[in-house]
Parts: structure tokens; C-alpha cells; sequence
């Protein structure tokens, strides 16, 4: 049976092991959790509250849907991964790009486009939708059903139909416009938001959110434009932005978090860290504290036991 000095011992290597790791996490400077994966730019694009780059950025609500992957901001649906070329904070807007999508310089055959009802995302009224290479039997062309603008949608498709990157789809150049349709229905045929083109009996699908110089279909703006719900601002989050932190979420409840340029988070701003530092000062100071006390208590019962 061990003698109470080496029962003491025990206890004391028992206890100074997690302590020393305490206490060499706080050396290191990481008195609280760091996420290393925040920026304020992916690529050329600036990333601010909502988003994020990464898992632990921006609002919760939206890190399923935007992430960064090697210097590429993505929005991700359920028919594919999509780039996107530009955010306008000021109006709430992002516009995402198809690599499948047709445009006037290049056409191909390609998936479609879903938009999850329940996303913060809808889509903008001033989207454009054109079904190409359509069959004669497809559903948008039921007469009963009304789906393609037959007005101004046909001076659309004529000038698709003008451009040489017709023949990606099996076009000639100025083909008939009877298998185009301007799509007048975001909502798809019985489905949510979506284009699901071998439903539609259509090769390929384009997206214009801005039309320039209407005459030449060169310099239409290909894309589509998405409007996000920008009510996610809270005080604390105003309060991280404004010490130059960003905006994110920590924990099992996704509580929010500043996360601040040194890399330490704190629960308000970063202003803040004084508070966090101290506590990590005082903490070092206390385990020190514990671990003398018992290294003293033990060479006196080793003294006393001699």
C-alpha cells in the first residue's frame, strides 16, 4: 500500500497535467478559441455580415449557402454549386453565375437552377429567364398554361438566336425562334423555384439581369441576380464591426460571436479583449498559485515522513 507521500505525489501529477495545459493554451495566447477561417474578402470580394468564409462567419442562417473555396466565392443550391461575380450590400443583392449557363458568346446544354423556399435568398423580378433548344411538345409552349412572354420576349430570343454561340446547342445562327421561350414563371412546372430542363423538354437556359445596349446581346449582363434578407443585424453586431471585428456564430446554439483580428473571440467587440486577457492573466496566476501549493505540501510530507 502506497505511504501519504506517494498518494500525494499521485494526486499532484494527477492534477498538474491538465493545469500545465491550461496554462500552456494561455502562453500561447489563445485565451479563447480561435477560428482561423474568418476574412473579410474571398478573392476579390469583399465578405461582409451575413456571409462568411467559412463555417463559424457571418450569420448562421447562411453559411449552408455561401462559403469561400481557394479565393472563389460560392453560393450552393440544390442543383449545384454556383460562383458568385458580385455583391451590392447597399441594395442586398448577389449575383451568381452558371458555368453551365448560356450566353450569347457560348451555349451548351445544362441542368437548370433550384432556389430553396426556405433560404434567405429570392429571386429578383429583374431576372430574365430564356429556355433554349426548347421541343415543340414542350410544357411551355401549353397554350393553356401561358408560361412564355410572346412581346417583348420575342425580340429577346431573336437576339440570342443572333449569336454565334447558337451552334453550342445545335443551332444555326438566326434559327427560328419557335423552340425560345422567355419564361414568364419563376416557380417552374409543379416545383418550387426552379428550372429542371429535361421537365421543360429545353437544352439549355440563360439568365440576363441587365440588358445595357438592348440591341446587341454582347453586352447583355448574363447572371442571376439574387435578393437576401438583410434583417440578421443585431446591436452586438454592429458593436464587433465597429472595433473592427467580424460578425460570427459559436457553440452547439450558434451564439454569436466577435471575432476579432488577433483571432480572439469575445461575445461583444473587440474592444473587449482587454476583459478577455485579464481573465486569462489572472487564471495563469491562480493555476501557478495551485501548483506551488501543492508541490510545498508535498516536500513537507515527504520531510515530515524521512
Amino acid at each position: 500500500m502506497p505511504s501519504a507521500s506517494e498518494t500525494l505525489l499521485l494526486i499532484t501529477i494527477f492534477l498538474l497535467l491538465p493545469l500545465h495545459a491550461v496554462s500552456s493554451t494561455i502562453h500561447a495566447g489563445h485565451a479563447i478559441p480561435i477560428n482561423g477561417l474568418c476574412r473579410d474578402t474571398c478573392g476579390t470580394i469583399p465578405v461582409k455580415f451575413p456571409f462568411g468564409t467559412g463555417f463559424g462567419c457571418g450569420h448562421p442562417d447562411f453559411v449552408r449557402y455561401i462559403k469561400c473555396s481557394s479565393g472563389t466565392l460560392q453560393f450552393s443550391t440544390g442543383t449545384g454549386i454556383y460562383t458568385i461575380s458580385s455583391i451590392d450590400y447597399n441594395s442586398s443583392t448577389i449575383v451568381v453565375t452558371d458555368p453551365l449557363m448560356s450566353t450569347c458568346s457560348s451555349m451548351q446544354n445544362s441542368g437548370g437552377f433550384s432556389l430553396d423556399r426556405a433560404s434567405p435568398f429570392t429571386i429578383r423580378e429583374e431576372n430574365i429567364f430564356v429556355l433554349l433548344g426548347c421541343s415543340t411538345t414542350s410544357p411551355v409552349f401549353d397554350p393553356n398554361e401561358d408560361l412564355c412572354d410572346t412581346g417583348s420576349g420575342s425580340r429577346v430570343c431573336r437576339g440570342l438566336y443572333s449569336c454565334k454561340g447558337v451552334a453550342g446547342i445545335g443551332l444555326q445562327q438566326n434559327a427560328p425562334i419557335s423552340t425560345c421561350c422567355v419564361y414568364d414563371s419563376q416557380v417552374g412546372v409543379g416545383s418550387g423555384y426552379a428550372l429542371v430542363l429535361p421537365k421543360l423538354q429545353c437544352s439549355s437556359y440563360t439568365s440576363i439581369y441587365e440588358f445595357g445596349d438592348e440591341g446587341d446581346p454582347m453586352k447583355w449582363k448574363f447572371g442571376i441576380s439574387l435578393q437576401y434578407n438583410d434583417s440578421y443585424y443585431t446591436n452586438a453586431c454592429k458593436d464587433c464591426e465597429a472595433s473592427e471585428g467580424l460578425c460570427g456564430f459559436s457553440g452547439l446554439d450558434q451564439s454569436f460571436a466577435c471575432i476579432c483580428q488577433n483571432g480572439v473571440n469575445t461575445t461583444r467587440s473587440c474592444f473587449e479583449q482587454g476583459y478577455a486577457l485579464s481573465w486569462a492573466v489572472e487564471l495563469e496566476v491562480q493555476i501557478k498559485t495551485i501548483i506551488g501549493g501543492l508541490l510545498v505540501s508535498w516536500m513537507l510530507l515527504l520531510t515530515r515522513s524521512r
